[in-house]
């Protein structure tokens, strides 16, 4: 690929930032306006925060969707479909009914999944392999803007009396207007720019996930990276708000800035993980000591609460949670360039897949508890739930193939 058509495909993937950031604020948005949205959909909050979790049934299901796009039909037009899915999502919010709020926010998960595999193909485009995992870093760190925004800035919005209607009209324009911003922006792509010597003539629509899940390494990357990822998508970004009001007795306002400030850590975190990992060439050491990182900030929670707030505990528990984008750069690495869509699309499948299946599990042990047990016990044993995830990720990670640049010169 030439130089000039390199420079496109970068300016492209900064065009899908903006899709990616907008992901981002819709998925965590409704976090800080439970108690508004509990009166827009006249239904209760336990409900409410079940029907806020099926973004992530779509969510899975249609990264495997987003992964055969990008390969089979490039990313100008899958990223177009994307954002404008998530467009109508949001405007469905608008309807104030049990069936608008669902189908929502199907549509908003559904739409959401070609965001970041969208944007990883892009920048796999657009950069070398020795400068990807940054690359990678630093896409999420923009999608965190992205969290962070959809807390810390939505949140006062909500308190200064803005509506949810306001909010989800103006987030369905924006990304409406993204979506033909990036049709018009995004290269067209050439059959023969997709092919190379050890591409297989003729492949099946199916034939690159038949590839990336036959190879154990891929199953690997997508559990240790929903493992990790778990505590913020399910926690802070779902049920912490709630958990420090009932069980540390915070203040509404004082409990959505202690929550956004995991995705504040997020956007440090990614593009740092990232950066370490392409200069020391390997992989596994930066995950694994991310996820330590996350394990301590989570003991000190439950250990010595009083060492320093909750807020700097949780922007230290997302800065270690970066190292769930490694696991990104991984599946790239061990599987051949030309899936590198349905690679991305298969590690979302898995590590949302995982955060599908753990949802209902937290909200069964720890979410219809809340206010009603020990407050202090339950919030340490929600935390030990989220433990004993990391841990597992750490032992899985030992079977990892280190894909490093130092690893390949080794070998």
């Amino acid at each position: 690929m030439s130089s000039s058509l390199k420079k496109f495909y970068i300016i492209a993937w900064v065009f899908g930032l903006v899709f990616y950031f907008l992901d981002y604020v819709i998925r965590s948005a409704p976090a800080v306006m439970i108690p508004q949205l509990v009166d827009n959909f006249n239904t209760t909050e336990l409900k409410l925060i079940s029907m806020i979790g099926t973004y992530y049934y779509t969510y899975s299901t249609c990264s495997l969707i987003a992964g055969i796009a990008l390969d089979k039909f490039g990313a100008k037009k899958s990223l177009f479909v994307g954002t404008l899915i998530l467009g109508i999502g949001c405007l469905l919010f608008l309807l104030s009914t049990q069936i608008g709020g669902v189908s929502g926010r199907l549509l908003q998960g559904a739409g959401c999944a070609f965001a970041f595999p969208g944007c990883v193909y892009l920048a796999s485009k657009g950069f070398s392999s020795r400068s990807l995992a940054t690359a990678i870093g630093v896409t999420q760190c923009i999608g965190m803007l992205g969290g962070t925004a959809g807390q810390f800035v939505v949140g006062p919005w909500m308190e200064a009396g803005v509506s949810v209607h306001t909010f989800w009209l103006w987030s369905g324009i924006a990304t409406i207007i993204t979506a033909f911003c990036l049709f018009f922006v995004i290269p067209k792509e050439q059959k023969s720019e997709n092919s190379s010597d050890n591409e297989p003539k003729h492949l099946g629509y199916l034939e690159p996930y038949k590839i990336v899940f036959r190879n154990p390494q891929s199953w690997l990357c997508g559990i240790i990276s929903g493992l990790l990822f778990a505590p913020t998508t399910i926690f802070a970004m779902t049920w912490a708000v709630a958990f420090f009001q009932k069980d540390k007795q915070f203040a509404f306002h004082e409990a959505a800035v202690t929550s956004a400030m995991v995705a504040f850590g997020w956007v440090f975190g990614c593009p740092l993980l990232g950066f370490i990992t392409d200069k020391i060439g390997r992989r596994k050491p930066v995950l694994v000591g991310g996820a330590v990182l996350m394990i301590l900030s989570l003991l000190q929670m439950i250990v010595l609460p009083d060492l320093y707030s909750a807020k700097v505990s949780m922007f230290i528990l997302g800065l270690g949670s970066g190292a769930a984008m490694i696991p990104y750069s991984v599946i790239k690495e061990t599987n051949p360039d030309y899936v590198k869509g349905s690679s991305t699309g298969a590690i979302n499948f898995i590590t949302f897949g995982v955060t599908t299946l753990l949802s209902p599990v937290f909200s069964s042990f720890f979410g219809k508890d809340l206010g009603l047990s020990d407050a202090n016990t339950h919030f340490q044993n929600s935390l030990f739930f989220w433990i004993g995830g990391i841990v597992l990720a750490i032992i899985i990670s030992l079977m990892l193939k280190e894909t490093g640049t130092k690893a390949k010169i080794a070998n």
